[in-house]
């Protein structure tokens, strides 16, 4: 859910105008596990662009204050969610930690990073969210920790299905700043995308396998 429709237009904006989102229907991206998809979206763009790296970064504290209320910790996802979780911690003048997406396979073989203790509540930081598989691996490594996940707060979110089932399933309440139909309202918008491009871009996020078959 974004937590502020204003904040996510503006979010939009802001990605498609730095090409941290990329739109192309005709030309698909391919992404880690082989599907066809015509967004490509890489918020890590955000930390060159100091004004807009720091309206993520306020707007991420409000989302965290005003949904969440106190917590004790930040913990980023490795690896694009560990600078944009730095930032807030940083804000907010907490610690920080992150979790890594396997234990390492020497030293300590630590999967959390930071400190942590049992029982303090946590606010997770993501850049993006897809499916959710990834992002709520983490929020299962903490809560074994003993941890109290509150939720996660995201910048971006395709709005799946299935991410939506995922998160529901692990009774983790998820807060974006912006999503894939305020994104699509500010494509069209600014220009970016024509109607036609609208309806595929709407297909995809209906059933992005039979979309990506259809385009292999």
């Amino acid at each position: 859910m974004n937590f502020d429709q204003e904040t996510a237009d503006m979010v939009s904006a802001n990605l498609l105008q730095i090409k941290a989102i990329k739109l192309n229907n005709s030309l698909p991206f391919t992404w880690a596990s082989g599907l066809k998809s015509p967004i490509y979206c890489d918020n890590r763009i955000t930390l060159s662009y100091p004004k807009i790296r720091t309206y993520i970064r306020q707007q991420l504290v409000k989302a965290i204050t005003e949904q969440f209320g106190n917590v004790d910790v930040i913990v980023g996802v490795a690896t694009a969610g560990i600078p944009q979780g730095v930032l807030v911690a940083q804000e907010l003048g907490l610690p920080f930690a992150y979790v890594r997406s396997a234990a390492k396979d020497h030293g300590m073989s630590n999967k959390i990073e930071g400190t942590i203790n049992s029982g303090q509540t946590v606010v997770v930081i993501e850049d993006l969210v897809s499916t959710g598989k990834s992002s709520l691996e983490a929020v299962y490594a903490l809560r074994e920790t003993g941890a109290k996940v509150a939720g996660m707060a995201a910048i971006f979110s395709y709005g799946l299905q299935i991410a939506a089932e995922n998160f529901k399933a692990a009774d983790c309440r998820l807060v974006t700043l912006s999503d894939y139909d305020s994104m699509i309202s500010k494509a069209i918008e600014e220009e970016y995308i024509s109607k036609k491009d609208e309806a595929s871009l709407r297909e995809w996020r209906e059933d992005p396998k039979a979309w990506s078959d259809r385009h292999q």
